[in-house]
């Protein structure tokens, strides 16, 4: 992970931090850019495992038809209401199909780790549930910026 930014170096987050924090979230806004050059943005949940950040999306979505023609994508995770409490991570890079498109759960040992974390974090279940609609897509960041505003 790059942790070098231009601007901000007082509120940056530690690597410790940012994987603190990216564990502890449930939300995520994904960032897209369609075949005529507008761009998408939309929120999901994620899963990260301490070197990716796993979204399983709708693969009828515009998202999943965007990164099927151009995988450049980016994602912010942010929390905070005041000023002095906002902090949040931009991790961006290629986005990479991991498993069958729609998952069925079939096996993939790459899918472990993300259908693990997934359904404790955001259903409070223990086993990942697949309703042929969605798939997963790993964003293994190329950079990654962040701020902490408390930190000022």
């Amino acid at each position: 992970m790059d942790e070098t930014q231009r601007r901000g170096r007082r509120i940056m987050m530690s690597g410790a931090e940012v994987d603190a924090f990216l564990r502890e979230q449930r939300t995520c806004r994904v960032a897209t850019v369609s075949p005529d050059g507008r761009p998408h943005v939309g929120a999901l949940w994620f899963a990260w495992d301490g070197t990716s950040l796993w979204l399983y999306s709708i693969t009828r979505s515009r998202r999943w038809a965007d990164l099927r023609k151009d995988p450049r994508i980016s994602v912010v995770v942010d929390a905070g209401e005041s000023y002095d409490e906002l902090r949040g991570v931009e991790l961006s890079g290629s986005a990479v199909f991991v498993g069958e498109a729609p998952r069925t759960g079939e096996p993939c040992p790459e899918l472990a780790e993300p259908e693990r974390i997934f359904p404790v974090k955001n259903f409070g279940i223990e086993e990942m549930p697949h309703d042929g609609r969605h798939a997963w897509i790993r964003l293994t960041p190329d950079t990654v910026v962040s701020w902490d505003f408390r930190k000022i």
